[in-house]
């Protein structure tokens, strides 16, 4: 089992636990109260920072209810968060674009996180084919 350090930047938000066999994926919480109107960007703190093992990153998506409770989406998508970010003052925060006004609240859920191991080392071989079965292309998969 691996350690992590983590510094909480507030004592308004739940501290963040591991349920083992529940999920892999941990939320985040906002730090601050955010009022966005339709059309605004902003990086809302989540009020932690963590010291990651060597070899390893943080994976930030929203929570599945994200947009329907509060209209915004992460605009980058997910966030990785390497073991290099790892400063006292380092704080994780999700950049959101909102798509109606919103009102967020200290405390609530918005994004879930989980760690993951870095990319092994890889070398690419350059070849004038491949040998798989060929699918049919990017976005042919489901088509009838």
């Amino acid at each position: 089992m691996e350690t992590i350090k983590i510094k909480y930047f507030t004592d308004k938000i739940e501290k963040l636990t591991y349920i083992d066999g529940k999920s892999d994926w941990i939320d985040l919480r906002a730090a601050e109260s955010v009022d966005l109107k339709k059309g605004e960007f902003k990086l809302i703190p989540l009020g932690v920072a963590m010291e990651l093992p060597k070899g390893y990153e943080a994976h930030i998506v929203p929570r599945s209810s994200t947009f329907k409770n509060f209209g915004i989406i992460q605009t980058n998508h997910q966030g990785v968060i390497d073991s290099s970010y790892c400063g006292d003052n380092d704080e994780w925060k999700m950049p959101v674009y909102a798509m109606r006004d919103t009102h967020i609240e200290v405390n609530d859920r918005i994004c879930q996180f989980r760690i993951m191991e870095n990319q092994p080392k890889i070398q690419f071989e350059e070849v004038k084919a491949l040998t798989g079965v060929d699918r049919g292309g990017f976005g042919t998969t489901g088509k009838q």
